[in-house]
């Protein structure tokens, strides 16, 4: 966007100036010591931007560096899209939440449940409940990732080439499938795991909508909020502007990874978990449309209803993840954390231990990025890098303390 700039004084909109360039001081060395390819950052208050700042290199090697229009790859802040989109068709009666997954996906209608053995002779149980957009919604759906190596179900999908891709040639309807006949962790409901259930959900979008997942982000989401670079893939005359990705290599040093050419290529798997691609520009927009409760500028894609009630804690008895959820990595803290329709949310800013608003909600991506929303304070706040897994370093909590320390009003 040509417009993406700074659009308010520090001192206007409740900052101190001084304590907002502290976000900067400390990212910087992340890039100058080789932690960090590069990152960018934006702190909004009231829908105006006061803090963009840019450092680093979207590509170490040739020297480019981070700009206001470098493309991203958002991997899980797709989640929340996808989430919007049956929240979209879930107003207009295309969908109820309690809706059983499969009168979207057929096969989900044979899931059984792991209940021991291994992943080799495991030994399974029928459901007693069936699987329902709202388990798909909250990540209570039973289902797993390949990548998370925790779980006998998290092998079955490693050795069917599903880790942190499909197989080649497969499109979403055909994952959902080969998803149907790997077991469950758990019965729907009964627990909190990260998982493939947005990319199953954006199968049910698809379904629902009679659209492709593509076509209906397009022309539901993306041009009626002027998001006009983000999408699957790439092209071509875009590709110089994407930063590449990188892993901590030995002794720390960063490694481009080999997926990093991928992304300029329409792929057939349309992933709702994890394929968007687009500018911070773009999801600045998409955050400023949560932030406005459902509406920016004139344009409205949800009820402002909606968006207060995916941005509720909806673990059973108002329990957060620590006492629901099974844990991505070890540290990641999940104490007054819960979960909404499609984001984390702040329950209890004391238990998580780090200055936040209760019903402050958001997510990252495994490339380190993140963002959130603070209704309470009214700020949007993203962050940009290509580094994954995004447990490599502390950044979110970091950036927490970082963007709350600099309001004084």
């Amino acid at each position: 966007m040509a417009d993406f700039a700074v659009e308010a004084e520090a001192g206007e909109l409740g900052f101190d100036q001084e304590r907002l360039a502290r976000i900067d001081r400390y990212f910087r060395p992340y890039v100058d010591d080789g932690r960090l390819p590069g990152w960018l950052i934006t702190v909004s208050r009231g829908g105006r931007l006061v803090h963009l700042s840019a450092y680093g290199h979207r590509d170490v090697a040739s020297g480019r560096p981070v700009e206001p229009d470098t493309l991203w790859r958002w991997y899980s802040m797709t989640k929340p899209v996808t989430s919007v989109a049956a929240m979209m068709l879930y107003e207009e009666g295309a969908l109820q939440l309690t809706d059983p997954v499969e009168r979207f996906v057929p096969s989900f209608a044979d899931l059984r449940v792991f209940a021991g053995g291994s992943d080799l002779q495991p030994v399974t149980v029928p459901l007693d409940r069936p699987m329902t957009v709202w388990h798909l919604l909250t990540h209570t759906s039973g289902l797993t990732y390949g990548f998370l190596r925790a779980h006998p179900a998290d092998a079955m999908l490693r050795a069917r080439g599903f880790e942190w891709g499909t197989p080649e040639g497969y499109t979403l309807a055909d994952s959902c499938d080969a998803w149907a006949g790997i077991p469950l962790l758990f019965q729907p409901g009964a627990e909190w795991n990260y998982s493939l259930s947005t990319d199953v959900l954006g199968r049910v979008v698809e379904v629902a909508s009679g659209q492709s997942l593509d076509a209906f982000f397009r022309t539901r989401i993306f041009e009626p909020l002027g998001m006009e670079e983000t999408g699957f893939h790439v092209p071509g005359e875009r590709a110089d502007r994407l930063a590449s990705l990188y892993v901590r290599g030995p002794g720390g040093v960063l490694s481009r990874t080999g997926t990093s050419g991928r992304a300029q290529t329409p792929p057939a798997h349309l992933s709702g978990g994890g394929g968007l691609i687009g500018p911070a520009s773009d999801y600045h927009r998409f955050t400023q449309m949560l932030r406005g409760r459902g509406a920016v500028d004139g344009v409205r894609l949800l009820g402002s209803r909606t968006v207060d009630h995916m941005a509720r804690n909806q673990l059973p008895g108002g329990a957060d993840l620590e006492s629901f959820g099974r844990r991505l990595f070890a540290e990641t803290p999940f104490e007054g954390t819960g979960f909404g329709l499609g984001f984390s949310v702040v329950t209890d800013p004391v238990a998580l231990h780090g200055l936040a608003s209760p019903g402050e909600y958001g997510w990252g991506g495994a490339a380190s990025t993140a963002f959130w929303v603070d209704p309470r304070e009214d700020i949007t706040v993203s962050f940009f890098t290509q580094l994954m897994p995004s447990s490599t370093y502390p950044i979110r909590a970091y950036l927490r303390s970082l963007v709350r320390q600099a309001l004084v009003d």
